[in-house]
């Protein structure tokens, strides 16, 4: 009987996790336009999810970025805050899933293929040149989320009562310091 009840807890805190985004990696490197973010994404869409974007209907991602610098004597200074959003959606007639940000898309034959670029964001330029560091230590922290304010209303409705539209992950947060 105990064995069940230890199973059962696992079972629950597996799927507890299952609507959850783990940043696997984050790295941020400096560049010639300024700093750049390269982060990896681990998730697995819901099947509700997954039916969802292979019916038409776009999911939005929404990538956040924060750089700050403590002070004891006020509130933090925000150095940088960054957002980058990007679009999966699925074409019937070209049978294509579709990656997009901005004015770039990128077209792939399947699902998990779209994924998996989607979960690895490279060179995301997060803080310009322009912008003047000081030399002291500061908190990044950067997350990934399903956007549920840009799916139709229906969904929405859907998202506040349910779990198996909701995909996001909690804050990573890491030192930076800048390097002259």
């Amino acid at each position: 009987m105990r064995r069940i009840a230890i199973a059962a807890i696992l079972l629950a805190a597996i799927a507890a996790r299952a609507d959850e985004i783990e940043v696997r990696d984050v790295a941020l490197r400096r560049v010639d336009e300024g700093f750049a973010l390269d982060a990896d994404f681990a998730f697995e869409l819901t099947p509700r999810l997954a039916e969802v974007v292979a019916n038409g209907v776009p999911l939005y991602f929404r990538v956040d970025f924060e750089l700050a610098r403590r002070r004891w004597y006020w509130f933090d200074d925000t150095a940088a805050s960054k957002r980058l959003h990007l679009r999966l959606s699925y074409h019937a007639l070209s049978r294509q899933y579709r990656l997009s940000t901005g004015s770039l898309q990128q077209s792939f034959p399947t699902l998990e293929e779209a994924l998996n670029v989607l979960k690895r964001v490279r060179n995301w330029l997060v803080v310009e040149r322009e912008v003047r560091l000081a030399d002291a230590d500061y908190d990044a922290a950067v997350r990934m989320r399903l956007d549920t304010a840009l799916l139709p209303k229906p969904f929405q409705l859907s998202a506040l009562t349910g779990r198996d539209l909701q995909l996001e992950s909690p804050w990573k947060r890491f030192i930076m310091r800048p390097t002259p």
